[in-house]
């Protein structure tokens, strides 16, 4: 009789504990309604991206403007293009004017010997008459390298970006990330509240809240560590885009859109690297046919003139036409067909990187495809889960309906897949952008 009057007293105080702690088991269930920060109920909708878009589109070209290896290969395009000029005006009359001043002395049989001091002025000019069409294969070879030239530094100004883009999506992904685990943190501590209230009246429920308890901890840790993530991110992206970082809301509704594959494989061949090949083969063949040019007979015109003054007073003049015509050279044929190799090596490099472009685009598009559906999934998944988690709160408060370790098992498998929503996502927009930089270009795409 004195032990079920012991167990009827321990039962209604356990019980009145519990009636105690619903309000706060009540706020726990209440507070979802302020986790619409991090949506996970559906995808966000792309036409509403015009400012996180235009914020993007602000950070590249700042990234551009300030990247050191952009003006490097800015300088590297100039230096080509006056590399041309020098070239074609190879082809132009050349002047040049000689003297010299000194001592000189002359003598011949039957002729009377002449010393004394002589200064002599000079003057040249030439220019060619027929080079076999060396100058002008030149000439197209330094242009082609030129085109080349340009089209590496647009090749930089994308990778300079991607990378931009990149960082500022993975920046939003961990900010993402850091506010699920900041709720769940909150969430543990509201159920860790509940719990002290019920301890106090039965002892017999410590290890539950230190259960509870361990979780907080945990989700505080993913927390820090996630912000962590996101201020080494943003050390990386300030030296592209300097301190003012603008903020990352919207980001995630930028590129939701997967092109159609078709119409980036057409895009491939237009690429900036593959345009850069293109030139770079071109060039090849240029140089191959001036070395071939070069072989063949070289003729000048050239008028020339001195004045002499002192000993041996006197001018000459000369005008007339130079040639020089190759007889044998046996290293001729290697050179030729070294050049010749050469441009056939570079044809081959530009069709093995226009393959490997449109493989890695088929590759990307499916990873992109994959991403997106899969966030797609997790949605469904996670308004069950929703459900779940929320119904196992409910039926805690029944002393006995279920357990605290149901409460945390259906928590903790809720927030794991909002983080693996925001992964997908971003995963999805990440292989976005890579497609849009494989094809015409992600700065381009944002223009």
């Amino acid at each position: 009789m004195t032990v079920r009057l012991s167990y009827t007293l321990r039962l209604a105080g356990v019980l009145v504990a519990t009636a105690v702690a619903l309000p706060a088991v009540a706020r726990c269930i209440d507070d979802e309604g302020v986790e619409s920060s991090v949506s996970y109920g559906g995808r966000p909708v792309a036409g509403d991206a015009g400012g996180p878009r235009a914020s993007l589109q602000s950070m590249v070209q700042e990234a551009v403007r300030r990247s050191q290896s952009i003006g490097a290969a800015k300088l590297l395009a100039e230096a080509a293009a006056a590399d041309v000029d020098e070239t074609r005006m190879s082809s132009r009359p050349q002047a040049g004017l000689t003297g010299t001043l000194g001592r000189v002395g002359t003598s011949a049989p039957n002729t009377e010997s002449l010393s004394g001091n002589q200064a002599r002025l000079g003057v040249s000019i030439s220019a060619p008459l027929f080079d076999g069409g060396r100058i002008t294969q030149l000439t197209d070879w330094r242009s082609h390298l030129a085109e080349a030239a340009r089209q590496g530094q647009l090749s930089a100004q994308e990778q300079v970006a991607l990378t931009t883009v990149s960082l500022a999506l993975d920046r939003s992904r961990y900010r993402m990330q850091a506010q699920v685990y900041q709720q769940y943190s909150r969430k543990m501590s509201c159920l860790v509240e509940a719990l002290e209230t019920i301890v106090r009246a039965d002892k017999g429920r410590t290890s539950e809240l230190v259960q509870a308890q361990k979780n907080q901890q945990q989700a505080d840790l993913q927390q820090v560590q996630t912000l962590s993530m996101v201020r080494q991110i943003e050390v990386k992206l300030r030296r592209f885009v300097g301190d003012g970082l603008p903020p990352t809301e919207g980001l995630s509704s930028v590129l939701l859109d997967v092109p159609k594959l078709d119409e980036l494989l057409a895009q491939a061949d237009r690429a900036a690297e593959i345009a850069q090949l293109d030139q770079q083969a071109e060039a090849a063949d240029s140089y191959a046919r001036a070395v071939v040019a070069g072989q063949k007979p070289q003729v000048n015109w050239t008028v020339g003139g001195s004045k002499a003054k002192g000993a041996g007073d006197g001018t000459n003049w000369s005008a007339g036409v130079s040639f020089n015509i190759p007889l044998y050279n046996a290293s001729n044929d290697y050179s030729s067909a070294a050049a010749r190799k050469r441009a056939e090596a570079a044809r081959l490099q530009r069709a093995d990187a226009l393959e490997g472009r449109r493989f890695r685009m088929s590759e990307v598009h499916e990873q992109a495809t994959s991403a997106f559906d899969r966030a797609q999934r997790v949605i469904s998944v996670l308004r069950d889960s929703d459900r779940v988690r929320n119904f196992t709160l409910q039926q805690w408060q029944q002393l006995g309906r279920r357990s605290l370790f149901d409460v945390m098992a259906a928590e903790g498998d809720h927030y794991g897949l909002r983080v693996a929503y925001v992964n997908a996502l971003y995963d999805g927009e990440q292989a976005n952008a890579l497609l849009r930089s494989l094809g015409l270009g992600i700065g381009a795409w944002l223009q």
